[in-house]
C-alpha cells in the first residue's frame, strides 16, 4: 500500500500499488479543482484495495473532508433499499412475482393490482412519481407520500418498458418493507444491514451525527429540458411530481425522514461494504446476509430499452441496473450491477470479478446518473485488473 501525502488540498487514504493510476486520478481532480470533498473505495473480495478521501466539507474549504464525513449520496440510497428487499426474498418473506398488492393491499386502487414487486425493483411499475399536485415537502411524510401512490394509477403498463422511479422508489419499496417486517425501511436496514456489516450508512439520520455531514453543492442547470417534453409523457411527470432543489438535503427534516430512494447518508466506504453483498455473492468479509441463488436473481432478467423518464438506453435487473454497451461502455457487460447519484456518485458491484467501487462527493454535476469523474475512476480500476 502507498498513502496519498497531505499537500496543500487535504488528501488522505491508501491504495494498493497495482490501483496506482486510481490514486493518481483521484488526485489530479482535486488539483483541477473538479473535485471538492470526495470519497473512493474499491474493494477485492470485500477487502479494501483502494480507500482514498479527502478536501473539503464546506464550500469555503474551511473543514476537510475527514475518513468519517458523511454527505447525502442520492441515488446510491437505491442500492441499499434494493438490498432490505433482496433480504426478504432471500428469507422467503417476499416474492418478486407476487402483486405489491399481495402485501400492501392499498396499492391495488386505480388498477394497479397486477403491479408485481418485481415490477417495482425494475422501475417498471409505471408509477414513477406522484400525481400533482405535489411538493417535495409532502414526500417528507413517507407513510403518507406511499399512500398516495397506492392512490394514484399507473403511468404505463406494468412489465412494458422502464421508467426510472427518480424520487418513489424507496417510498414503494419501504412500503413493501414495512408492511413485511413491520418496521420502517430505516430501522429494518439499520437491524440486518448496517448493523451486521458496521456501515457508517443512514437512512433517517440521527441528530448526533448531524455534525458528520458535508452539504452537497448543487450542480450547473439539468441537461434535461423539461419545456421540450410532453406534460403528459412519464418523464414530465416523474421530473415535476415533485421538483427537487439539492439545498432541500441540507436541513434536518430531509435527512431525518430517511427516503430511500434519494436521501441517504453516506461514504463511499459504507456504500461499498453494502454493495458488496453482491459481489461477493452475498458475503462481505465472513458475514453471510444474501445467498447466491438470491444474488444471481438480480442478474436472471432485465430489461433493455429506452427509459421512458432518462431517455436513454438502460438495462434494469432486479434492484439494479447491469451494463449497457451504450451508455455504459466504460464497465464489462456479465453478472455486473450498478447504479448513480444525482450529481455524480457511483457504485458497481462485479460479481464476475469481487469487485466493488464506491465514489460518493460533495460537488454535483449535471449528470443524473454518474459524471465524466466517476466513469473516469471506473475507468482507472478497470485498467487496473
Amino acid at each position: 500500500m502507498t498513502s496519498i501525502p497531505t499537500t496543500e488540498i487535504p488528501l488522505d487514504g491508501s491504495a494498493e500499488d497495482r490501483f496506482a493510476g486510481v490514486r493518481e486520478e483521484f488526485a489530479r481532480r482535486f488539483a483541477t479543482g473538479e473535485e471538492l470533498g470526495a470519497s473512493l473505495v474499491v474493494l477485492v473480495d470485500g477487502r479494501p484495495a483502494v480507500d482514498l478521501w479527502g478536501g473539503w466539507s464546506d464550500q469555503d474549504r474551511t473543514r476537510p473532508w475527514e475518513r468519517d464525513t458523511l454527505t447525502n449520496v442520492w441515488s446510491i440510497s437505491k442500492t441499499v433499499s434494493t438490498l432490505a428487499a433482496l433480504v426478504l426474498i432471500d428469507r422467503g418473506q417476499l416474492d418478486p412475482e407476487r402483486p405489491v398488492a399481495d402485501y400492501w393491499p392499498e396499492f391495488a386502487a386505480a388498477g394497479k393490482e397486477g403491479v408485481l414487486v418485481k415490477h417495482v425493483l425494475m422501475h417498471t411499475s409505471g408509477v414513477s412519481g406522484w400525481a400533482q399536485p405535489v411538493t417535495a415537502a409532502d414526500i417528507l411524510d413517507v407513510e403518507g407520500a406511499a399512500a398516495r401512490l397506492a392512490a394514484q394509477p399507473a403511468w404505463w403498463p406494468a412489465g412494458a418498458a422502464s421508467g426510472y422511479h427518480l424520487l418513489d422508489y424507496g417510498h414503494l419499496v419501504g412500503e413493501i418493507v414495512r408492511r413485511v417486517s413491520g418496521r420502517s425501511l430505516g430501522a429494518f436496514v439499520a437491524d440486518e444491514l448496517t448493523g451486521p456489516l458496521g456501515a457508517d450508512f443512514w437512512l433517517g439520520l440521527p441528530d448526533s451525527e448531524e455534525h458528520r455531514v458535508s452539504d452537497v453543492v448543487p450542480p450547473p442547470p439539468s441537461q434535461i429540458d423539461l419545456s421540450a417534453l410532453p406534460p403528459d409523457s412519464p418523464a414530465f411527470k416523474t421530473f415535476t411530481g415533485p421538483p427537487l432543489e439539492a439545498e432541500l438535503t441540507w436541513t434536518r427534516p430531509w435527512r431525518a425522514a430517511g427516503i430511500g430512494g434519494a436521501g441517504g447518508q453516506g461514504n463511499a466506504r459504507s456504500v461499498a461494504r453494502l454493495n458488496a453483498l453482491i459481489a461477493g455473492r452475498g458475503e462481505v468479509d465472513g458475514v453471510r446476509l444474501l445467498s447466491p441463488d438470491t444474488v444471481g436473481r438480480v442478474f436472471a432478467e432485465h430489461t433493455d430499452g429506452i427509459d421512458l423518464v432518462l431517455g436513454m438506453p438502460l438495462r434494469f435487473g432486479l434492484g439494479y441496473a447491469v451494463p449497457h454497451p451504450a451508455s455504459t461502455p466504460y464497465l464489462p457487460e456479465g453478472a455486473v450491477a450498478f447504479w448513480g447519484g444525482w450529481g455524480g456518485s457511483l457504485v458497481v458491484a462485479d460479481a464476475d470479478r469481487g469487485l466493488t467501487i464506491a465514489y460518493v462527493m460533495n460537488k454535483m454535476s449535471s449528470g443524473i446518473i454518474g459524471s465524466d469523474r466517476s466513469r473516469a475512476y471506473a475507468e482507472a480500476v478497470y485498467a487496473a485488473l
